[in-house]
């Protein structure tokens, strides 16, 4: 069977399964706007890191968010990690308080 290979465009990772990442969130009148795909832990942390209001305001491109000190860690953490290992993520204290 054939397994299609994706590159998430943040972690640069290969992967079997990329999502869609509006760079504008949608709730911020991104929904026609430029997008990323990245893979799915990626997308999951950069949504847990950030509120929305965060990512249509200083981090709506991927060179903008790569250069973030969060994205940062995280990056040198992903790239350790085959490119579909199952990773858990968990929500931050401050994304959780303003939603």
């Amino acid at each position: 069977m054939f397994n299609p290979k994706y590159i998430c465009d943040l972690c640069e990772r290969e992967v079997s399964k990329v999502s869609e990442h509006h760079l504008i969130p949608k709730k911020e009148g991104g929904r026609n706007l430029n997008t990323a795909f990245l893979c799915i832990p990626c997308h999951t942390q950069v949504h847990t890191l950030y509120t929305n209001k965060e990512l249509a305001a200083r981090l709506y491109n991927i060179a903008l968010l790569k250069d973030d000190i969060k994205i940062k860690r995280y990056l040198k953490f992903i790239t350790k990690h085959p490119g579909d290992a199952h990773i858990s993520i968990k929500k931050s204290r401050h994304v959780r308080r303003f939603k």
